[in-house]
């Protein structure tokens, strides 16, 4: 039997990710599924390295909540629209897109994942959670014939090759948000050239060396 983490364990680890705000009841307890979900998935298939329940809160659902937190600081989520769209790259187990779904509830969601399993375990997550606006696109992300409002990547193989794809699905004056390690940022400007002003990394809690970047297109 895989070990639990009640609702109230999961918002106290989750403290030092959300700027100070609590964390709703209701998502700490959809929180509270997912883990469950994810624990039992990986235990047959690779979804994460990560295999402790507390660092899987912190590494990544913090990780994930902190973009979240720093997005809607920005603005970012203000959209004239009613529902602002966020694709999130090479989604894996989800991270960043259905904890930033699930405390941004208006946003649209898509989760861009080639692989079959994992994005089998993405559909079951959105069902299970009953999370509306939510979908999975199993495919490559070139291949995904549309844009978003703020697109995501983080923790992704061959990065430098999946960056400018990543930046190709970004709309007219939307946002790029990366989720990546200290010594990746200076790929990034090489990657993508002049056009793109980044503001300045933001380290994230109690991680090695993480940090969110985003950036946009200049005028």
């Amino acid at each position: 039997m895989l070990p639990t983490m009640d609702a109230a364990r999961i918002a106290a680890l989750l403290e030092p990710f959300l700027g100070g705000d609590p964390i709703p009841a209701n998502v700490a307890a959809q929180l509270q599924v997912y883990l469950d979900l994810l624990l039992r998935w990986n235990a047959r298939m690779n979804l994460t390295a990560v295999r402790d329940p507390e660092q899987v809160v912190t590494r990544h659902f913090g990780e994930s909540l902190f973009a979240a937190h720093l997005l809607r600081d920005a603005g970012v989520f203000d959209s004239p629209a009613a529902s602002p769209t966020l694709a999130d790259i090479g989604s894996g187990a989800g991270f960043p897109g259905i904890p930033i779904k699930l405390t941004v509830p208006k946003v649209d969601l898509t989760l861009i994942e080639s692989q079959n399993k994992k994005a089998t375990f993405l559909r079951e997550v959105i069902r299970a959670l009953g999370i509306p606006g939510a979908r999975v696109f199993c495919g490559r992300a070139e291949i995904w014939h549309a844009t978003a409002e703020v697109v995501t990547l983080r923790a992704v193989e061959k990065f430098e090759g999946a960056l400018p794809l990543a930046a190709a699905l970004v709309a007219e004056g939307g946002t790029l948000c990366l989720l990546i390690g200290v010594t990746q940022v200076q790929s990034v400007p090489e990657a993508l050239g002049a056009a793109w002003q980044f503001k300045s990394a933001v380290p994230i809690p109690q991680s090695n060396g993480r940090i969110v970047l985003m950036g946009r297109v200049t005028d």
